[in-house]
């Protein structure tokens, strides 16, 4: 699937370039010397790379001011070489960060953390979409994970996480941007363990995004269900003594359930890299991992944009759409800045006739007058 999504990226990217347009390009303004943000930005600029994608670091020290981050935020709203921008959180306890993301334009705002952003996606609109919260919703997708009606327990609340996956999962799926019309239960770090368990059981999908080791265990899911692990956990192997990557599900135990359907998501991957963060089973080619979102032009003729070089083809010509290339397949247009194009319906078309043909005749009555003077 990633190896896929990759393709479709990179498919998008070229044909992008093709129609004579800037080839994207990412900054990307790294703050401090935390080792694990290093790790996550240089798979960052590996995952743009592979896929077509430019992209720079803007490294600055953790003494940073404030001030000087939104000066840089402001010069890369402002340059038209720029397609995307990016802060690795966390940031300094000095800086805020909701102020820093604020300040990221929101049609360049790559994680989506814009407050702009983080509105229209609960207003179920076409917004950037965090792209962790991104990626299960396309592994969902992709992988044909039945949500309408179901039951969906999400183990996390993170405003960038947790919140916005219950959102794509929970909302109607008629508005502007389609919802999985799931019933969503969230839990959060003060769920007793017991109730947490209770809801598990009975759900049908179960995404989890706590950052604590085996919160879920086999005996809390039911035979059938789909399990999409997103925690990142650094833990101690007494085997090997060294520090391992595991996330919040006990997949060991869960293979016991031959019938569940279990995913790792694994943010700091990439498809076919090999990296200190990767185990082997984050390895595995068939494993599901987040792709980093690109945005691809949707055709020469309109100026919207589409993620993942997905674009939408109604068969009601009457709604709303976003035009394509010819090639691209897919379900959604998603972009702040959508282009809408209304298509001719039969109404207008018979309108249009009538006029014309209304025309033609005054136009020859004219002629005909005229002419017998």
């Amino acid at each position: 699937m990633a190896r896929q999504i990759q393709k479709e990226i990179h498919r998008g990217v070229e044909s992008w370039i093709a129609l004579g347009h800037r080839r994207p390009h990412l900054s990307i303004i790294l703050v401090g010397d935390n080792p694990a943000s290093h790790t996550y930005v240089r798979n960052k600029i590996k995952a743009a790379s592979a896929v077509g994608i430019c992209s720079e670091l803007i490294l600055k020290p953790k003494d940073v001011s404030q001030e000087e981050l939104l000066d840089i935020t402001d010069q890369l709203n402002m340059d038209p070489r720029v397609s995307g921008i990016l802060v690795q959180l966390p940031l300094p306890d000095h800086v805020d960060e909701r102020t820093i993301c604020n300040g990221i334009a929101p049609e360049k705002d790559v994680d989506g953390f814009h407050i702009i952003n983080i509105g229209r996606l609960c207003l179920d609109q076409h917004s950037l979409i965090p792209a962790t919260a991104s990626a299960v919703w396309e592994i969902i997708k992709r992988t044909g994970i039945e949500t309408f009606g179901k039951n969906v327990v999400v183990a996390g609340r993170s405003k960038n996480v947790g919140m916005p996956i219950a959102m794509l999962l929970h909302t109607d799926g008629e508005h502007e941007r389609p919802g999985g019309d799931a019933t969503v239960t969230i839990a959060h770090r003060y769920t007793p363990r017991e109730q947490l368990k209770i809801h598990t059981q009975l759900a049908d999908i179960i995404i989890v995004a706590a950052g604590i080791p085996k919160l879920i265990t086999s005996d809390m899911v039911k035979e059938g269900a789909a399990v999409i692990d997103v925690g990142i956990n650094y833990v101690h192997d007494p085997v090997t003594g060294k520090t391992k990557l595991v996330g919040d599900v006990d997949f060991e135990g869960l293979h016991l359930l031959q019938t569940v359907l279990s995913t790792t998501v694994i943010p700091s991957c990439i498809p076919g890299e090999a990296d200190d963060n990767c185990t082997a089973l984050v390895q595995m080619e068939d494993n599901p991992r987040v792709a980093q979102v690109s945005i691809t032009k949707c055709g020469s003729d309109m100026n919207g944009y589409c993620l993942h070089g997905q674009c939408i083809y109604l068969v009601d010509m009457s709604e709303n759409y976003c035009r394509c290339e010819v090639g691209y397949t897919g379900v959604r247009c998603e972009h702040f800045f959508l282009t809408v194009h209304q298509p001719l319906s039969k109404e207008y078309v018979a309108l249009t006739v009538i006029l014309i043909i209304l025309f033609l005749v005054i136009v020859a009555g004219s002629i005909y007058y005229f002419c017998r003077w």
